[in-house]
């Protein structure tokens, strides 16, 4: 036997990944000279937390504790942001470069799992090596332009990092698997014999399955909650292909026992925990959208996804999605029912498919299994493109196979004059869009085009021609702004950040405040239970005042906070903002230490409330308070996070 026959075989597939490699490098390369975007802001340009001084543990410890985006802090991708500005600082260039090395990675793990797949299932066609298609496969994801957020999005590190886990995490259990079934490489490199293995063999690769659903689940978790769906992943890969058989082919009831504990009991625990909180309406307050009407509207979202990620568009992926029409009925709009019902066929066909073409059924199970966290009854934004990152990888699982086939096939030219466009098409519209990323008033201005009734992007246009005036009101950016931030602010469901750039911008520069923005403004507030994006406004708004750089009238401050206050249970945030400018901007003493008292009791682990109430307490000669009120803060001294804020407030004169 020629042992250098599988070597030489693979050969190809290695060359074309290697290929794409350079192409997506070149692809993006472009884009990488951008700047930050909206999330990117509250995560990393003003999260002072990911802006260490140095590489103490203390530090790193407070800044995997900082990010604002999650509960869950998410450290693993706030310490890669720390670690970048340590490098960089806060250039741009670098923080993305990162992502785009982190893609590569995943392509490159793409390039395995697939693989890997393919030589587990008998193939309909063998005289396809499996390195040519998987190599087709992860050329393409790398490409597609719907996972281009996943790269010159900065703050979207954390999907991509979390999806690196993943990945790691189903190769090592289809490497333990195959090792349980025994199976091997045959000589023409497309699929794999099984051959009967040892008990240590099977041992050992039961012990690697086991690892590699639960470590890297636990890791991915530190970069993103998206990383809890791997055990689901798994389970898929081991209903479609693997059958739950040993290498005797009969079941085996150990990974029946490995999913119960890793999948179904936590599925449950979480749902258990889950509903009772989403069957209550006040958990649906702060969106514009019930659990009724955001499950309808999700079912055109997800087949909206498979057109974007197969056919995309310029003006389908937009970026900003906040002009998305709701849907309140079956038929209204009529594409509802459409969409439910393609959603219903979808999963008859995978089911079909199962037992003809698992690796086609395997990918729309990815796809319709990766829509089950962010795409059913979690009150999240509806629709995002990055969480498509890794659903993209079964769409294109589904269909490269069925396309790359060999030039014997039935219809074999036009199949591959199809997949030989698509991979076109994508490149095309990637590497376009990436260009455009590079400039970011180009970017702004592409995008406000691309989605003319968005909010968001009319805002982020008005915001980006305010940075490049510089805030001169002789600049022609200065005129340009406010069309713009004018029209999002009359656009439905739009926040008060419209408003919030108007008034800061012209406070900036002195120029009249119109009455019509503050009147906007307050009804806003009034009308509904404030969001993210509300709360940053009025704390853009605050610190401009206490800075003593924006002329703020009194007046209508307080008609503003008074009109957010005015729903039930405000947020911690709101509740110190409103403190900080009591304190700092109306010098109410007693009305800014209250509020500041009372957003330490909303959110009692979060230290930066904790330490405005011990200087608050300070100032007011009220040491007894002060020292119990730091004290308490101690306790919170995870890792020596706080070492610095700490040492600050004992040395005030009070404290000592």
């Amino acid at each position: 036997m020629n042992i250098a026959n599988p070597i030489q075989n693979r050969q190809p597939g290695w060359w074309l990944i290697l290929a794409a490699f350079a192409l997506t490098v070149a692809v993006y390369w472009p884009g990488l000279s951008g700047g930050y975007l909206f999330d990117d802001y509250p995560n990393i340009v003003d999260n002072t937390g990911v802006q260490p001084h140095d590489a103490s543990l203390s530090t790193l410890v407070a800044a995997a504790l900082s990010s604002p985006s999650s509960e869950f802090k998410r450290p693993l991708a706030s310490l890669s942001f720390a670690a970048n500005y340590l490098a960089t600082g806060l250039d741009p260039y670098w923080m993305k470069l990162t992502n785009l090395v982190i893609h590569l990675l995943n392509g490159w793990l793409i390039f395995l799992l697939a693989g890997a797949l393919l030589r587990s299932v008998p193939v309909p066609d063998r005289r396809v090596r499996a390195s040519i298609v998987a190599s087709l496969i992860a050329a393409g994801w790398m490409l597609l332009p719907i996972n281009l957020t996943g790269v010159l999005y900065v703050v979207q590190r954390m999907e991509s990092m979390a999806n690196l886990f993943v990945l790691l995490g189903l190769l090592g259990y289809v490497a333990g698997r195959r090792r349980m079934l025994g199976l091997t490489t045959t000589p023409a490199g497309s699929t794999d014999a099984p051959k009967r293995g040892s008990v240590s063999a099977d041992i050992s690769g039961l012990l690697l399955c086991i690892a590699s659903i639960t470590i890297p689940t636990m890791l991915g978790l530190l970069a993103k909650e998206t990383a809890v769906m791997l055990p689901l992943y798994a389970g898929l890969i081991e209903w479609m292909v693997f059958r739950l058989k040993m290498s005797a082919g009969t079941w085996d009831r150990r990974l029946l026992t490995v999913f119960l504990a890793v999948l179904v009991v936590p599925m449950l625990l979480g749902l258990a925990w889950l509903l009772p909180q989403v069957a209550s309406p006040g958990y649906w307050s702060t969106r514009d959208f019930t659990l009724g009407t955001r499950l309808l509207s999700e079912a055109r979202i997800v087949v909206d996804y498979i057109a974007w990620t197969l056919l995309p568009t310029p003006g389908a992926l937009s970026f900003y999605h906040d002009d998305f029409q709701i849907s309140t009925g079956l038929l209204t709009p009529w594409t509802t029912l459409t969409s439910i019902a393609l959603l219903v066929v979808l999963t008859a066909l995978m089911l079909w498919l199962r037992s003809r073409r698992p690796l086609a059924a395997l990918g729309i199970a990815f796809f319709l299994g990766c829509q089950l966290l962010t795409g059913t009854i979690l009150p999240l934004e509806l629709i995002y493109e990055h969480r498509n990152y890794f659903a993209s990888f079964g769409l294109l699982l589904t269909i490269v196979p069925l396309l790359a086939v060999s030039r014997t096939s039935p219809f074999a030219l036009p199949r591959h004059v199809l997949l030989a466009g698509l991979l076109l098409c994508w490149t095309a519209l990637t590497a376009f869009t990436a260009y455009v990323w590079g400039n970011p008033l180009q970017l702004a201005e592409d995008l406000a085009t691309r989605a003319p009734q968005s909010p968001r992007a009319q805002y982020e246009l008005g915001r980006t021609y305010i940075i490049y005036s510089h805030y001169d009101p002789a600049s022609p950016f200065t005129s340009l702004a406010y069309t713009p931030l004018e029209k999002a602010a009359s656009l439905p469901h739009s926040s008060i950040l419209p408003e919030q750039a108007l008034i800061f911008m012209n406070a900036r520069m002195h120029l009249p405040l119109k009455d019509v923005w503050w009147d906007s403004m307050v009804a806003k507030l009034k009308a509904r239970r404030l969001g993210v994006q509300d709360e940053s406004s009025l704390s853009a708004l605050t610190q401009c005042a206490r800075e003593q750089r924006c002329d703020l009238p009194t007046e209508r401050m307080m008609q503003a906070f008074l009109a957010a206050l005015s729903h039930p249970n405000p947020s911690a945030r709101l509740l110190a903002t409103y403190g900080d400018y009591a304190w700092n901007v109306l010098d109410d003493h007693a009305l800014g230490e209250r509020m500041t008292a009372e957003a330490v009791r909303t959110a009692p682990n979060e230290p930066a409330y904790r330490i405005t109430q011990v200087r608050m307490l300070a100032a007011q000669g009220r040491d007894a308070e002060a020292k119990q009120a730091l004290k308490q803060l101690e306790s919170l001294n995870i890792g020596g996070r706080l070492n610095n804020g700490l040492t600050e407030l004992r040395a005030l004169p009070s404290l000592q």
